[in-house]
């Protein structure tokens, strides 16, 4: 089986939810404590083993690409002052992976999003990161698809187990667990954000998928859907049905950090991470909660 080192992150969204924070700033440099939410992307690709990352990207993006590059006159100014500590942070975000960038110049959906990539990705299989999708793991979410991948031969997407009264925000998966691996859903079928009354599970598609090279094909074959748009879902549903499709249910946790709860949810999740921030955090909650009743 073929080692997965391409990941594909589609990051053309205009972030409208996060106006006017992200009238001038991408919204995937918008920080989780003190990292762009799109670093702790690209973090988990490399810890999956991923070499290459493909940025699908559209006007007014380019911050992106300088966090990922060099920046000789900063990293000469902290080395000179002695704040090693910052330097290296600094300078990691441009040794993690290989970055490479495409630009969808225009809005036509997620799925038209990773054909922008297919000359990049050729005949092997490859990653799909959303930058709106965080998962906090001790294992990588991907490095779980992949393990996945490797054993079934099959395309993985992640699910998780969500409200039925949310299932029109996720595309929902229904099939059959495996009797070998109470995790693993193999996918009958694939509806993209039904209401909750015909929905055919509560299994929530997150944004990770770990995809073999034929869904370029099934791509290229996919009629605009929804919001007039090229659906990634009903290329799976189809490749589902002919070649088969693998839920993998996660472990970890997913915030939403493309919604402004989640992303505010997303940094008290990583502020914890930090003793100094979350005493700071605790501290202030517990002086105002007899404001907040």
């Amino acid at each position: 089986m073929k080692h997965i080192r391409k990941a594909v992150i589609p990051a053309a969204g205009m972030g409208t939810r996060f106006l006017p924070a992200t009238k001038a700033i991408p919204k995937e440099m918008l920080p989780i404590v003190n990292k762009p939410s799109i670093q702790l992307i690209i973090e988990e690709a490399a810890a999956s083993g991923i070499e290459e990352v493909i940025l699908i990207t559209g006007r007014g993006k380019n911050e992106i690409e300088d966090h990922f590059d060099v920046h000789p006159q900063l990293e000469e100014s902290l080395r000179r002052s002695g704040k090693e500590a910052l330097l290296r942070e600094v300078v990691t975000p441009s040794q993690l992976v290989t970055l490479s960038t495409v630009r969808q110049q225009r809005p036509l959906g997620l799925g038209h999003a990773i054909l922008c990539a297919r000359h990049l990705i050729g005949n092997e299989p490859f990653a799909v990161f959303l930058p709106d999708d965080l998962v906090d793991a001790q294992k990588p979410c991907a490095a779980q698809l992949i393990d996945v991948f490797q054993r079934t031969g099959k395309s993985v997407i992640a699910l998780m187990d969500v409200p039925r009264e949310e299932t029109s925000q996720y595309g929902i998966a229904a099939g059959k667990f495996s009797p070998e691996d109470p995790r693993c859903l193999n996918i009958e079928t694939l509806i993209e954000k039904p209401a909750s009354r015909d929905a055919p599970s509560t299994m929530g598609v997150v944004g990770r998928y770990i995809l073999d090279p034929r869904i370029f094909e099934y791509l290229t074959r996919t009629n605009p859907g929804r919001g007039d748009e090229i659906q990634l879902t009903d290329a799976l549903a189809a490749m589902a049905e002919a070649d088969g499709l693998v839920g993998y249910l996660f472990e970890g946790e997913r915030f939403d950090a493309g919604d402004v709860a989640g992303y505010l949810l997303a940094n008290l999740n990583w502020a914890r991470k930090v003793p100094r921030l979350w005493r700071t955090v605790q501290q202030y909650v517990r002086s105002h909660q007899t404001d907040a009743g």
